[in-house]
């Protein structure tokens, strides 16, 4: 696998491994990485795009979450998302979810 240079980060740690502590307990840890990284436009971005998901996500969540069957299937792709994300946050890659993508590569 090829290693990409994606800069220092405030932290010291890998901008990689930064990256997907970003979604790890969605937007919370996206919130605080966001605040804590000052320098990484990295792990900025992926922070912010965790946030956006994330608080995004948990609005619909609970809007649905009273439908049983629909909500089953939103907690897959809720899912599905969230192990999508991290894994392209490892690899390295600027990874653009639809519109909150947008929104965090102008925030980050």
């Amino acid at each position: 696998m090829e290693v990409k240079d994606l800069g220092k980060t405030s932290t010291g740690m890998q901008p990689n491994m930064e990256a997907l502590l970003c979604y790890v307990f969605g937007f919370i840890t996206g919130l605080i990485f966001y605040l804590i990284e000052k320098e990484n436009k990295f792990v900025r971005f992926h922070a912010m795009q965790s946030i956006v998901v994330f608080a995004g996500l948990f609005v619909i969540g609970f809007i649905i979450m009273f439908i049983p069957l629909i909500n089953l299937i939103f907690w897959a792709v809720e899912l599905v998302i969230w192990i999508v994300l991290m894994v392209k946050a490892y690899q390295g890659e600027k990874f653009k979810f639809p519109i909150a993508g947008d929104i965090a590569e102008k925030n980050s």
